[in-house]
């Protein structure tokens, strides 16, 4: 066996070309594949995080009549027994109280329909934390002007934030993801635009009876810090609900369709403005990771505590079926254009295979007629196409995964017509790559069983070998 190895390595460095070629139709295959796959799981990790961990929840405990109808009605007393219940649970991280209802939110001329969610401020910080995502810059026609005047900037940099005039951001580094500059720009040219376009913001007390506005609704409405808007609704039982709330902060949430209309207060205001005193509408549950295994588990550990009364656990796919089947449908377009690539992937290895056949046909008929036996020699050529799928494999594993990872950290910020159909549509305009992965091995191992695959027919030709005619080729 030892000498087969030796003579198969041997073998694929005769002719080099022919094993670069054949060895490069694995690494694409695998590079292609695992791009591929990783960005569309990205996308999907971007949606779920923006929109189920950061809002809604893996699971939520509600009132089992309040799925179909999402009244206010459905909901139920509150206590932090059932809380800390929960919080003993396997991997369950997190559970915050929420209320959740609907209002018509108004400033003077300008109205809007709007989701109030209630929380408990302190709470929330282990479970989406709005605080991180408090509108901490915005760049305005005003700060551009400024910074014109100033002459602190090049105007490659001043284009660029024309580009995103009227855009908010709640961090820095999304400000420099979305403007792209140079690392060398960023360190000199971002200070002084950070201070430009810094802007005032709060947050909410336990006991506050002020509100925050989502970015794109206080642009609608055309409040601000300090403004007041006028909320009115249907409260517990049917009684009429309508204050005036000032506005404590304007928080950007990472979904555009959440950041179009929703309003955020503490609970207990929520509670006196609808008439509920003491009662929440849903408890949030966010856990450790997101495998069905892992939700499913903890959604019958929470419901065997919830037994006999009129409360029920439901994962976030069952709270949000048309995003989980948008995420299943796009996952399995994704399959079949993966499957189409596969395909074309497989015939590009084939027929490589089938040119080093052709090649060394009398190259076999050689070794046949001298005495070698044909099992030995299908060993060898085995062993070869082996060494082929390894070095293709791997090349291609190793030239992947600083891209997954750059684009991981950095990924591609979609700008223009493109970035706003993609929000239109309620996705943020970022397209990153998905850690590595099970999806990162899975893909090489079907390129792996294509490459067996392909191995098949040079292995039978050579065991239907006739020497004269391959000795004549």
């Amino acid at each position: 066996m030892k000498d087969e190895i030796k003579i198969a390595w041997r073998n694929l460095w005769r002719n080099k070309r022919r094993t670069f070629i054949t060895a490069a139709s694995v690494f694409f295959a695998v590079f292609f594949a695992v791009i591929m796959r990783s960005y569309q799981l990205g996308t999907y990790d971007m949606v779920i995080n923006n929109f189920i961990e950061s809002f809604s929840g893996h699971l939520k405990i509600q009132h089992e009549k309040y799925q179909d109808n999402p009244l206010i009605d459905y909901s139920f007393e509150y206590n932090d027994n059932l809380a800390e219940a929960i919080s003993g649970i396997e991997s369950v991280t997190s559970v915050v109280p929420h209320l959740e209802s609907f209002a018509l939110v108004s400033n003077g001329p300008q109205s809007k329909g709007a989701a109030v969610i209630a929380i408990d401020p302190v709470m929330e910080r282990d479970f989406s934390n709005p605080e991180n995502n408090l509108v901490r810059y915005r760049i305005t026609p005003e700060s551009i002007v400024q910074m014109k005047n100033e002459n602190v900037l090049p105007a490659h940099v001043i284009g660029e934030l024309e580009k995103n005039t009227g855009r908010a951001y709640s961090s820095r580094g999304r400000l420099e993801l979305e403007l792209g500059l140079p690392a060398s720009d960023n360190q000199l040219y971002i200070p002084p635009i950070l201070d430009n376009i810094q802007v005032k913001n709060g947050y909410l007390e336990e006991q506050d009876n002020g509100v925050l506005v989502s970015d794109r609704l206080a642009g609608f409405l055309k409040v601000s810090l300090g403004d007041t808007v006028i909320l009115m609704g249907q409260g517990y039982r049917g009684v009429s609900a309508a204050g005036i709330f000032a506005v404590r902060g304007i928080i950007k949430m990472p979904s555009p369709d959440i950041d179009n209309r929703l309003i955020i207060m503490t609970i207990p205001t929520a509670q006196e403005f609808f008439g509920c005193e003491g009662m929440i509408t849903s408890l949030a549950v966010n856990l450790t990771g997101r495998s069905n295994r892992t939700i499913r588990t903890a959604q019958e550990g929470i419901n065997s505590l919830l037994s006999g009364g009129s409360t029920v656990a439901r994962t976030w796919y069952e709270l949000n079926p048309v995003l989980y089947q948008q995420i299943q449908g796009d996952s399995q377009s994704g399959a079949a254009m993966l499957g189409l690539l596969y395909f074309i992937i497989f015939f590009g290895i084939f027929g490589t295979v089938l040119m080093m056949i052709a090649e060394r046909k009398r190259e076999f008929g050689v070794l046949v007629a001298i005495g070698m036996q044909k099992g030995r020699l299908k060993r060898i050529l085995s062993i070869e196409m082996l060494f082929l799928g390894i070095m293709g494999l791997a090349a291609g594993l190793m030239a992947s995964m600083p891209l997954i990872l750059y684009f991981n950290h950095y990924p591609i910020v979609l700008k223009g017509d493109l970035a706003k159909m993609m929000e239109d549509y309620g996705w943020d305009a970022v397209m990153p790559t998905a850690p590595v992965g099970p999806y990162f091995y899975m893909q090489a191992a079907v390129v792996a069983i294509m490459v067996i695959i392909a191995t098949i027919y040079p292995l039978r030709k050579i065991g239907r070998l006739k020497e004269i005619e391959a000795l004549r080729s």
